[in-house]
């Protein structure tokens, strides 16, 4: 079941900046609903009078936060079926080794622990049945990084659970997706730029041209699944 105008429902976390915001303006465009969950409550009254309340709704709150993430399924179920679920938000963390403390592994678990939470609670609220989750990821989830490794000890661990999801679901109507994107240009790394300098940063890749070709992937009427997209910046 779908909205009561005939539209697909997604939902998107991390939906208020950056990829995240990309992916919900380009499913929009795409016609689809969106319910996207973000902490930046003020990013999300934006949204709000930047699309219809017929495409978008937000949610605020902490995607690690087993109370909310229940609360809002629940309210998004009630709408229609949720067919696509992609699980984008997360926290950096990029130091050396000897920099990290137990305040930076929990920011960076957050990440994880909503990715599952979500998860779960979306198959529960679709029976299980004709889904389609989305995992956004990085790179980081495939090689290991001089300055990440507790960003990419977490990432590592969320493609551990989206290659368990997809044993779990195999030959089902449930389809696992692993997005692992490089590096974006979005604020994302404000917060490290004596490790990625603002000049790097703008040499990464562009969020709007990355949401496209995920989307391109992800949603299609093609009777397949691309199981797994890795995207790389083009180097000149």
């Amino acid at each position: 079941m779908a909205t009561s105008d005939g539209k697909n429902i997604a939902i998107v976390t991390g939906s208020a900046l950056g990829l995240g915001y990309e992916l919900t303006r380009q499913l929009i465009e795409q016609g689809w609903f969106v319910a996207g969950i973000d902490f930046n409550e003020e990013r999300q009254v934006e949204l709000a009078k930047t699309f219809s309340a017929q495409s978008y709704r937000g949610f605020v709150g902490d995607i690690s936060d087993e109370v909310f993430v229940k609360q809002s399924i629940a309210e998004i179920a009630r709408i229609g079926h949720i067919d696509l679920l992609i699980n984008n938000a997360g926290q950096p963390s990029f130091k050396v080794p000897t920099g990290y403390e137990a305040a930076d592994v929990d920011k960076c678990l957050k990440g994880l622990k909503g990715m599952i939470l979500w998860s779960v609670e979306t198959l529960r609220a679709d029976n299980e049945q004709d889904l389609k989750i989305a995992n956004v990821m990085s790179t980081a989830a495939t090689r290991g990084n001089a300055n990440e490794s507790v960003y990419c000890a977490t990432k590592w661990g969320e493609k551990g659970y989206t290659q368990s999801l997809k044993a779990a679901y195999k030959g089902t109507s449930v389809k696992i997706v692993g997005v692992y994107p490089g590096g974006i240009d979005t604020a994302f790394y404000r917060d490290s730029h004596d490790y990625v300098s603002e000049a790097k940063q703008h040499t990464f890749m562009d969020p709007g041209q990355l949401a496209q070709v995920i989307l391109f992937n992800l949603v299609n009427e093609a009777n397949l699944t691309v199981s797994d997209i890795l995207i790389e910046r083009n180097y000149v």
